[in-house]
């Protein structure tokens, strides 16, 4: 599994609406490529300006795949990188004391 959590700042109070609804767009189009495991976008009800996406690919490869896939050529770059700053973190889930860690 490969996991990824992207963390996006909209600096411009009017550009909110229009990310929020770019990325709910996004969601079945994620949901339908190959390797997409979950993809979801959460909003931050304490900054509004704040969006956190929490992403599972079967592989690092199925999720440098979906760099040419519609969500992002058609949604993400043309409608979202004008309008944020975000910061892209690969991640693991910590495991609890009771699992056995693994690579």
């Amino acid at each position: 599994m490969f996991d990824l959590i992207v963390i996006i700042r909209v600096p411009e109070s009017t550009d909110i609406a229009p990310v929020a609804d770019a990325l709910s767009r996004m969601r079945p189009l994620c949901l339908a490529e190959d390797g997409c495991v979950s993809w979801e976008a959460y909003h931050s009800h304490e900054e509004p300006g704040r969006f956190v996406l929490v992403e599972r690919w079967a592989s690092r490869a199925h999720w440098e795949a979906h760099d040419a896939g519609d969500a992002i050529q058609k949604i993400y770059i043309p409608e979202l990188m004008p309008r944020i700053e975000r910061e892209v973190h690969p991640s693991m889930r910590v495991p609890s004391k009771h699992e056995a860690v693994t690579g």
